[in-house]
């Protein structure tokens, strides 16, 4: 299987995404420029955390022009699986792969800690191999990672079944306490409508090995190539994804 990963410039954690993939799940993985107009034959594309373009304006509203974008937009109107982690979930929601914003901490800090996320829903290609309920303990790193979407928004998003992960306590219950940055509704990731696009404000490629404090994120990353292998994420859109490959 061939990750494609997207650089823009002020992206930090794309050595993270390229290490997870290339290095402790051995598959094939290239980066990916965002002045680019070409996936490299991609299977999965992964837009990684940093500081697209400095942040400036709002976080990835620069990055959502980068010629990359309509590629990554007609790879994933395909069906092929796109996840945005953290800066890369910023640019996904102000491209409107997603929807909502994403605002400053309650903290009005940088929060940069281990924390507990409940998955909520198992039939997306990167949730495929989880348990519904399962609590990951997977690391975050970010100043703007409060969640906020309109009440009719939020009420979409669950009336589908679209919220993917939520901030938990390690017992998995929702807690005020337990949600780092505000979050409205303890969001902690979401998908689109066809499932095939997944956001969230966590970092599982840094939380693949053991040695990182957790090797929890890496279920998210072997769920994806169960995705594939078996053409599958809770039924319609398999045979998408294999006509992406």
């Amino acid at each position: 299987m061939k990750f494609s990963v997207v650089v823009f410039p002020g992206s930090n954690c794309d050595y993270d995404a390229y290490h997870a993939a290339k290095d402790v799940l051995g598959q094939e993985a290239d980066y990916v420029w965002h002045k680019d107009t070409d996936l490299k034959g991609a299977d999965v594309v992964l837009l990684p955390g940093g500081f697209a373009h400095g942040d400036y304006l709002r976080c990835g509203a620069m990055a959502r022009f980068s010629p990359i974008m309509p590629v990554v937009q007609a790879f994933a109107d395909r069906g092929g699986p796109v996840l945005g982690i953290c800066n890369g979930f910023q640019v996904l929601l102000e491209a409107g792969l997603l929807p909502g914003a994403m605002l400053r901490n309650a903290s009005l800090k940088f929060q940069c800690e281990h924390v507990h996320i409940r998955v909520e829903q198992t039939d997306t290609p990167f949730t495929l191999a989880c348990r519904r309920g399962q609590v990951l303990r997977i690391p975050i790193a970010h100043g703007e990672g409060n969640y906020f979407a309109e009440p009719e928004v939020i009420a979409r998003l669950e009336a589908h079944r679209r919220i993917v992960f939520r901030y938990t306590n390690a017992a998995g219950d929702v807690r005020d306490d337990a949600n780092p940055n505000g979050s409205v509704a303890a969001i902690a990731g979401l998908c689109n409508e066809a499932r095939n696009v997944v956001g969230l404000m966590p970092h599982p490629e840094r939380a693949c090995e053991s040695v990182l404090g957790s090797a929890d994120g890496l279920i998210i990353f072997e769920s994806v190539l169960q995705s594939l292998r078996t053409g599958e994420f809770g039924g319609s859109q398999g045979s998408a994804l294999q006509a992406v490959r």
